[in-house]
């Protein structure tokens, strides 16, 4: 379904920037075989510079490189083991790393999750402009698919819709963890790395020169997770730099000209893992086979997942992002086949690259009505949705308040028609009930149960429900963050003056710099732009000097100040708890 005539388009919801238009990809797929989509001819156009390579002359390549035979004699060298034994120990962790990518084995994955895929969601909707560009910029140079990670799912639906529309799938950076049902996945295109690698210098010799090989050649498009995990609360993590220091190194030593980098926003109404996620949070171990696990879970195929959408964003170049920020000097004077230490400026780069892919995912994002009716539920009064019932009439009345807010605020919103608050409740069952025109926290999942939960489920149950709350709340955080940062300034320092709320401003991005995502060197942007925001919204006038609160203002300046409270408060007792003399550094 093309969505030109969508209320995605309508001025009232004015959700998508720049027009852009999103097909549901599994509308054709519900009109033809599973067998006849799976089995189709698959005709991708690789990389123009790319030499032709199985996988088997890509691991020759790797073990017989400059870098990892000069790597290997070094460390036969400092072990005194012979260079041929070093050699056997690089062979065996190379084969348990690699891939062995296999078209059959593709069209099985295709197959399998055709009929997954129809069977939990109504719609996977994919930007058809941003997937177009990356079908023409696969061509033109080496590339790297960054998406978010919420889901187990996003392992998956890349390679799927690449496959969809003749593109080159990408080889996967995974965990060793999926690695238990590692065979399909790996002929699927996926190479496992060791979730704890220490100073294992050969390991990290043989996985550089790997990754490497991989983006010098342009031998398929890469995909990892620059956020290095699932986040377990559905809200972005600090970006981790190993993967992208190694990608980006080829770039910095001249091997290519370029290397482009793709972020990827892949948005769910309701995640698979929900109550999994939670129940991790609260210390219960994860089942070992998670993906095959999630998928053979009772009930899991016949529950309604809604929608999903995935927002491939602008192709970036790193030639273009890097320029001035690198002393190429540094590297012209070192062979490249020797390592080579990243200098402090480098570091730098791509840390600042790193946290700019991350917050381009976060733009990238749509936001549902259902994390904007978590963020209301999470200020409302506890003993109101357990006991008398939150009213209808005001959750929905707050909610359409909410999304005037959001779009306000720039935000992509998903808000397909005028029953989509009807519609999420009912998606989120396992969380909330609609009965007699209130809303309820659900505290037992099974009413028909004979024997009532004993206190300890009871307060489990609830936790579940809470945390589930809370990560669909987090959806929507990156969208007030700014803003909320400005007016927690607000109403801790009680000042107007537009240099104090900005040195205020600024130590509690410093505060918050683990837990959300802040561009390096951008704080007086940030600050600007939460000034421009609370402006246009009506909630501050904004002079030369002072941000000055307005009456009309007062509303919003509460939900956004309520919004963060619960970080500030988990932050003052971590210091409280930490600091041996008890300094409080907040004080209201």
């Amino acid at each position: 379904m093309n969505r030109k005539s969508s209320p995605y388009k309508d001025s009232a919801t004015a959700s998508l920037k720049d027009e852009e238009e999103f097909t549901d990809i599994l509308e054709e797929r519900r009109r033809t075989t599973d067998f006849g989509y799976a089995l189709r001819t698959f005709n991708p156009q690789p990389y123009k510079g790319a030499p032709t390579l199985s996988t088997s002359d890509l691991n020759k390549a790797v073990l017989e490189s400059q870098y990892l035979c000069y790597i290997i004699k070094e460390i036969a060298m400092e072990t005194g083991s012979s260079v041929e034994k070093v050699k056997e120990d690089a062979s065996r962790i190379l084969k348990e790393m690699s891939h062995n990518l296999q078209l059959g084995f593709i069209r099985l994955m295709g197959y399998t999750l055709n009929k997954v895929f129809k069977r939990l969601y109504r719609s996977i909707y994919v930007n058809m402009e941003g997937l177009n560009m990356l079908q023409q910029a696969i061509q033109e140079s080496p590339v790297i698919l960054i998406p978010n990670h919420r889901s187990y799912v996003d392992f998956l639906i890349i390679s799927y819709i690449l496959f969809t529309y003749d593109i080159p799938v990408p080889v996967i950076a995974a965990g060793i963890h999926v690695a238990i049902i590692g065979g399909l996945l790996r002929r699927s295109g996926a190479f496992y790395i060791r979730r704890a690698i220490g100073s294992d210098k050969l390991y990290w010799a043989v996985l550089l020169e790997y990754v490497q090989t991989i983006v010098r050649t342009g031998y398929a498009p890469l995909e990892f997770y620059v956020e290095g995990f699932r986040s377990r609360t559905l809200k972005s993590l600090v970006p981790k730099l190993g993967m992208m220091d190694m990608v980006l190194e080829p770039y910095f030593k001249g091997e290519v000209f370029d290397i482009t980098l793709v972020p990827i926003s892949i948005s769910y109404d309701r995640v698979l893992e929900e109550s999994l996620l939670a129940l991790e949070l609260l210390g219960v171990p994860r089942p070992k086979e998670s993906i095959t696990g999630l998928f053979k879970a009772s009930g899991v195929l016949q529950e309604d997942y809604g929608c999903m959408h995935v927002n491939f964003g602008r192709p970036l170049s790193a030639r273009q992002l890097c320029e001035g920020k690198i002393n190429w000097s540094e590297y012209n004077l070192i062979p490249r086949n020797l390592p080579q230490r990243p200098t402090a400026e480098t570091q730098d780069c791509v840390n600042w690259l790193a946290h700019l892919i991350v917050r381009t995912q976060e733009e990238g994002s749509l936001i549902s009505p259902w994390s904007l009716m978590a963020c209301l539920l999470l200020q409302t009064p506890f003993t109101t949705l357990t006991e008398e019932g939150l009213q209808w009439h005001q959750l929905t009345e707050k909610t359409l308040w909410l999304r005037k807010l959001v779009l306000d605020f720039g935000a992509r919103l998903n808000w397909p028609d005028s029953e989509v608050m009807s519609s999420t409740v009912a998606l989120h069952h396992s969380i909330v009930h609609h009965k007699e025109d209130r809303i309820y926290l659900v505290q037992d999942e099974d009413p028909a149960r004979q024997d009532p939960l004993s206190p300890e489920e009871g307060v489990m149950r609830m936790a579940v429900v809470v945390l589930m709350l809370v990560s669909y709340r987090n959806q929507a955080l990156h969208v007030f963050v700014r803003p909320g940062i400005l007016a927690t300034a607000i109403h801790i320092t009680k000042n107007t003056r537009k240099d104090e709320l900005f040195s205020f401003f600024c130590f509690l991005q410093d505060v918050f710099s683990n837990e959300f995502i802040f561009i390096p060197g951008r704080a007086v942007q940030d600050f600007e732009e939460a000034c421009s925001l609370l402006q246009k919204c009506g909630a501050v006038h904004i002079s030369q000097q002072e941000v000055i609160v307005l009456e009309t203002g007062l509303e919003v300046l509460s939900f956004l100040q309520k919004l963060l409270q619960p970080f500030l408060d988990s932050y003052q007792e971590s210091n409280s708890t930490l600091s041996s003399n008890h300094i409080i550094f907040f004080h209201h």
